[in-house]
């Protein structure tokens, strides 16, 4: 029986996780997940997504603040992991602990390496208007995203596909993907691939600065920007009043002579807002301060938008 250490912290990693459990060559002997943090309005702590779900399974869990400090490394050597996988963790491993398991440190990362290393793989992919994602499953070193690949998979992105749906659809590919790599390591039939350093980009942390939409911009980016950030964090304009308004879905609608960030059109189901490149981006679900995502129709019932008046 192969002895597992898993370390995840997201929703996303929560498949991986269920796999490992599942395998039936696998033992996962212990869960390393981030420390709980406060959510909500009440700020109540949290448990993370991959620790629930490892307390419903019975396995024990671990939450250190610092993966790298001593007591972590000593920890984890107690462990005797054959296989340390590391599923959306948000800490970077020390190459102390990247040589405790004797198969190696096992990575699935949300994206087709080298393409989008680090942090946010998955909106900078729609942000950036790719087509395409998919997982890649590699073996870890001591740099950002940077191991041999192991194996991939595709996953289309549709014109319309949000990044919470991306984000599903990654997690199942990257689960499914998880088991087979795993066993052809450990026959020893896997064939690791460097990846093409040059041809690497980046992925940083996403900041609150590129949550606001920027009506300068081609409405294609903006549309792309917005479906990125669905559900979380949430792309985000300024009312005439000065109120903040989330975005959580747009539409390319007809070109338009208007300064960007004009309302250009209201209508019964949306309205519509002028952008760098000339071209109308309409507006159709929205969320307005203190309140739920809701239709843009159902917005506009309650306020009132003319056209002329500019978006901050």
């Amino acid at each position: 029986m192969i002895r597992i250490v898993f370390m995840g912290t997201p929703a996303f990693a929560t498949d991986s996780l269920a796999a490992l459990c599942a395998w039936q060559e696998g033992e996962v002997v212990a869960v390393f997940s981030q420390p709980d943090r406060p959510q909500g309005r009440g700020r109540k702590l949290t448990p993370t997504p991959v620790k629930a779900y490892a307390l419903e399974k019975g396995l024990p869990v671990y939450q250190p603040v610092k993966i790298k400090e001593a007591s972590s490394v000593e920890l984890l050597r107690s462990l005797r992991p054959d296989l340390i996988v590391v599923t959306a963790f948000g800490q970077i491993l020390s190459q102390e602990i990247l040589d405790i398991p004797p198969l190696g440190c096992i990575n699935v990362h949300a994206s087709l390496l080298p393409k989008y290393r680090g942090a946010s793989p998955i909106q900078y992919a729609i942000m950036k208007g790719e087509k395409e994602s998919g997982v890649t499953i590699m073996k870890m070193d001591k740099g950002m995203d940077t191991g041999d690949i192991l194996a991939q998979e595709t996953v289309p992105i549709g014109e319309e596909m949000s990044g919470g749906e991306l984000s599903a659809a990654l997690k199942e590919a990257g689960a499914k993907l998880l088991i087979p790599t795993l066993e052809a390591l450990v026959k020893g039939t896997a064939v690791p691939r460097p990846q093409e350093h040059a041809a690497a980009t980046y992925a940083g942390l996403l900041t609150r600065e590129m949550e606001k939409l920027d009506w300068s911009k081609k409405a294609a980016e903006l549309r792309d920007l917005i479906r990125a950030f669905d559900p979380e964090p949430g792309a985000y304009t300024l009312l005439p009043n000065g109120k903040k308004l989330k975005v959580f879905a747009g539409r390319i609608a007809e070109k338009t002579e208007a300064l960007c960030g004009t309302i250009t059109a209201v209508g019964k189901k949306e309205f519509q807002v002028a952008c760098g490149d000339g071209v109308a981006l309409a507006l159709t679900v929205v969320q307005p301060e203190g309140k739920k995502p809701m239709p843009a129709a159902v917005f506009l019932n309650g306020h009132s938008l003319e056209v002329g008046q500019q978006l901050l």
